[in-house]
């Protein structure tokens, strides 16, 4: 496929481990922006950070803990990049996590792609609340 037809090609037609793979980029670069920008840090401590919030268990939870938050439309784009069949799993996680975190970087690759650049900041949000450890009661 040429460059000029591809950059016109709608998002929804992209195939999802693609919009994962682009969306896992986009997650990781707002992550890191997001540290570098807030907090001063040692390179290590950046490191340790960002892997905290991009953790397959932790995007997961995104998905599972805030089903409210997601339109029709960005469900059915998780539930494509769910499905998709990766080929190898991380031991760091349970299958099950792993497919969930896929369809949020599913869901980030899509937002980037059609440029929806406010709801991808609400999605980030959402996603640096869901890490927060919850607070004992």
């Amino acid at each position: 496929m040429d460059e000029e037809k591809r950059s016109s090609m709608p998002a929804r037609l992209y195939a999802p481990l693609a919009l994962a793979y682009l969306g896992d980029a986009v997650y990781e670069l707002m992550i890191r922006e997001d540290l570098v920008t807030k907090r001063d840090l040692s390179p290590q401590k950046y490191h340790k950070a960002s892997v905290t919030l991009a953790r397959a268990t932790m995007q997961a939870r995104v998905v599972t803990e805030t089903p409210d938050f997601f339109t029709e439309e960005e469900h059915e784009i998780i539930k494509r990049g769910k499905n998709a069949k990766p080929g190898t799993l991380p031991k760091s996680c349970t299958p099950q996590e792993y497919h969930l975190a896929t369809g949020l970087e599913c869901l980030f690759g899509y937002l980037y792609l059609e440029k929806r650049t406010e709801r991808l900041k609400e999605l980030f949000e959402l996603c640096l609340a869901t890490a927060k450890p919850k607070k004992e009661t």
